[in-house]
Formats: C-alpha cells, sequence, structure tokens
C-alpha cells in the first residue's frame, strides 16, 4: 500500500519513480529561480525583463505540449 503511494501518479504520467522524481525536481527548481528573477525584476525593474515569462512557457512546453504528444492510454468504461 505504500509503494502504491510512490507509484501510482508518476505511472500515470507514464513515468517512473526516479523519472518523475528527477522531472519534478527540475520544474521545481526552475520555478525558484524563475521566481527570484521576479522579484529581483520587481525591484530592478531593467534586470530579468523576460526571464518569468521564459520560464514559464518552457515550463508549459515541457508539462503540458511535450505530455499531451505521448502516447496515452486507453480508458474504457462499461
Amino acid at each position: 500500500m505504500i509503494l502504491k503511494a510512490f507509484t501510482e501518479h508518476p505511472a500515470d504520467v507514464g513515468e517512473s519513480y526516479g523519472a518523475h522524481l528527477l522531472h519534478a525536481a527540475s520544474f521545481g527548481f526552475r520555478m525558484m529561480l524563475g521566481g527570484l528573477a521576479c522579484v529581483l525584476h520587481g525591484i530592478f525593474p531593467f534586470l530579468f525583463v523576460k526571464t518569468g515569462s521564459k520560464q514559464i512557457e518552457t515550463l508549459h512546453d515541457k508539462m503540458v505540449v511535450n505530455r499531451s504528444r505521448l502516447p496515452q492510454p486507453l480508458d474504457f468504461v462499461i
């Protein structure tokens, strides 16, 4: 039962636990850096002018656009 808690969601998105860990950690790291760039941009408007929006675009493409290209399991309702 505990193993299922660690593997169910990664399997739902077509990843192993390890792959999901790496992808989630890389997303989190990029979000933290993008957030820091946005805070610094707020203080110093001439810095990181496009960094926040570029991070959002990159993460959206990786999470939504590229994932939708992966084959999805068929769900049959009887």
